[in-house]
């Protein structure tokens, strides 16, 4: 049977330099799977949870289909929630995570695909992992339909894991069309590329959100088939309400002053629901998790040298708290030279 989980190395994303700066140093190949409240070790496990699934688990859904000549239809990689629970269980074990339920159904009513006003099941998902912390997520399902649990709750589980890294790298997939046999199935899948597996991750591979966003916009209007748009669109809206979500869930992480002060110099917004633009939305959210790589390795850092080396940084930086931080560059300049002075200190040992 093929592994469902890779190793950790070099997790950086995206194309900006600033973005680069906060690429975790490289781990051993060993995942551990026993969670410590040590901090290199807490950063090298959301390293782990980052890494694509294995090919042999990925599948393919269709998600837009075309109207005469031929049949074809825009798949979509996905990946089965017991991918999410398997890599969950061999990093953390089956105690070392839990998640918690709440299932609601909307008071208003929507159109569904065939134009009637329906109700939606709502299922939000509370993902606890010991020891690093909790996201929750929302998902939604039209409540006429059978499985309407079912696939809000998966949707609503693989979401929470997404705001802890496992299972992002899919929302950078943007559609490729492929021909269809009769009962409007692929008759073949695209070839995963490089940087979706775990050996190209291993290497450093990684998508290039903005290319991934012209590409798309490229297919949907170039395809032969003049796809009918409601479906795309449909997805399209719920990617992006996705990535506000996961952009709003890093405030967190990041601290207030870091999280606005991305939106401003980034975006050139307060709010993240006014980012409008899918690149601009994949390039903030990629701005917002090399900060919070940058907190990890600054906080692993911190424990190697004690806070007075902290605090003769800040003031040669004229910074009163590092919770004033406000961009990668200045938050780079203290990270390095943290582990300059931990380096410092091993040496003198």
């Amino acid at each position: 049977m093929s592994p469902t989980n890779g190793h950790a190395n070099d997790p950086a994303i995206g194309s900006v330099n600033a973005v680069r700066q906060f690429a975790p140093a490289a781990s051993d190949t060993n995942i551990p799977t026993v969670l410590t409240a040590n901090a290199a070790k807490i950063k090298e496990l959301i390293a782990s949870l980052e890494i694509p699934f294995h090919p042999s688990v990925i599948e393919w859904r269709v998600t837009n289909t075309s109207k005469g000549g031929s049949p074809r239809g825009q798949v979509m990689p996905y990946a089965d929630q017991r991918a999410y629970t398997d890599r969950l269980n061999a990093l953390f074990t089956p105690a070392g995570w839990t998640r918690r339920y709440a299932v609601h159904t909307s008071a208003n009513f929507e159109r569904s695909k065939d134009q009637r006003l329906v109700a939606k099941v709502l299922v939000t998902c509370e993902l606890t992992i010991f020891g690093i912390g909790s996201h929750s997520a929302t998902g939604e399902e039209f409540a006429d339909d059978e499985n309407a649990g079912t696939s809000a709750e998966a949707q609503a589980f693989k979401r929470a894991c997404a705001c802890f890294g496992l299972g992002r790298y899919l929302y950078y997939f943007t559609g490729t069309w492929v021909d269809l046999d009769e009962r409007r199935r692929p008759k073949s899948v695209p070839k995963l590329a490089d940087w979706a597996t775990p050996e190209g991750w291993r290497q450093g591979l990684r998508p290039n959100a903005e290319v991934a966003s012209r590409l798309s916009q490229q297919t949907t209007a170039g395809n032969n088939g003049n796809g009918d748009g409601r479906d795309s669109g449909e997805r399209a809206n719920d990617r992006g309400a996705s990535l506000v979500r996961e952009i709003e869930q890093m405030e967190r992480s990041v601290g207030k002053r870091m999280y606005r002060g991305l939106l401003k110099t980034v975006a050139r917004v307060w709010n993240a629901k006014d980012i409008r633009d899918p690149a601009i939305q994949q390039k903030v959210l990629a701005h917002m998790q090399a900060a919070e790589r940058g907190f990890r390795r600054l906080d692993a850092a911190l424990d190697r040298v004690g806070p007075e080396s902290l605090t003769q940084i800040r003031r040669s930086l004229k910074l009163q708290s590092i919770d004033r931080v406000d961009n990668l560059q200045t938050l780079h300049e203290i990270v390095l030279a943290l582990e300059a002075a931990a380096q410092g200190k091993v040496v003198n040992h």
